[in-house]
């Protein structure tokens, strides 16, 4: 007799079960995912990884148990992938074969909560790991641990190397920093130099305030340029308009947190 089907090697595991849970044993399964507060995300078997192990040569598809042959039918079924309905909301399979000693991987998903493009990249991040797991280049390669690996797209290290290259190429002639200042406030007086919370600054005000500042400095007060000027103030476009007051006559600016203790901050100023 013939018969076709599907045939699981059932592996034991022992498991406690809570006898109490089946006092509500008469309650539907879809009632209680009813009662999830998200009820268009089901909280019950949203991911399934499956691992599939056959031979691909048809030659090899026959196991005997005692006088019964079996065989092994194909895994892999063409079918439109318009027409794949997914149980799932993400199933990754890995798809062992016991001839090549290959594996192969699929992801199934469902459209209703990715995007095609969404999967895509995620198979490809997927195979970045695997690569970087196990080199192939190298037998004596050590592996490394997944926490030293990366998922970065190479498009993606691109754009992250691009975004922190912010190298600037300066003239011939080397300008102070409150000349390059100046220059800027010349090319555009009235836009924004600095916003901080709800509050800003374009660069013709801080240039006012900055020169105002040094001025004090110089006229109405013991310093000498070339000094260090320490200054200890809370977070506020004021500590901008000290610091360019500050380079501007002259001095060496050193900061200060007013959140250190005073000791700290006394040991900060004898040591400049």
């Amino acid at each position: 007799m013939s018969i076709i089907g599907m045939f699981v090697n059932a592996l034991p595991m022992r498991y406690t079960i809570a006898t109490q849970t089946f006092e509500h044993s008469y309650f539907p399964l879809q009632r209680i995912l009813a009662q999830h507060s998200h009820i268009s995300r089901p909280t019950f078997l949203d991911v399934f990884f499956g691992f599939v192990s056959f031979p691909s040569d048809d030659n090899h598809n026959e196991v005997t148990l005692g006088d019964i042959p079996i065989y092994t039918m194909p895994y892999s079924i063409k079918i439109n992938t318009d027409e794949i309905a997914s149980k799932f909301d993400f199933s990754p399979s890995i798809i062992h074969d016991t001839i090549t000693d290959q594996l192969s991987c699929t992801i199934d998903a469902s459209l209703d909560l990715f995007n095609p493009s969404t999967i895509y990249k995620i198979g490809q991040r997927f195979q970045i790991l695997l690569q970087q797991l196990f080199p192939s280049n190298s037998i004596n390669e050590t592996c490394q641990s997944i926490h030293e690996s990366s998922i970065i797209l190479p498009n993606e290290k691109l754009l992250m190397e691009s975004i922190n290259n912010t190298q600037t190429l300066f003239s011939s002639s080397t300008h102070c920093v409150q000349h390059e200042f100046i220059q800027q406030v010349n090319k555009q007086s009235q836009k924004i130099a600095i916003e901080l919370d709800e509050q800003s600054l374009t660069y013709n005000e801080l240039l006012y305030y900055a020169q105002y500042l040094s001025l004090e400095f110089l006229t109405n007060s013991n310093y000498i340029p070339g000094n260090v000027v320490c200054q200890c103030i809370d977070r506020s476009i004021s500590i901008f308009i000290g610091m360019l007051s500050i380079i501007m006559a002259g001095g060496s600016y050193c900061p200060l947190s007013p959140r250190d203790h005073e000791h700290r901050i006394q040991s900060f100023i004898e040591q400049t």
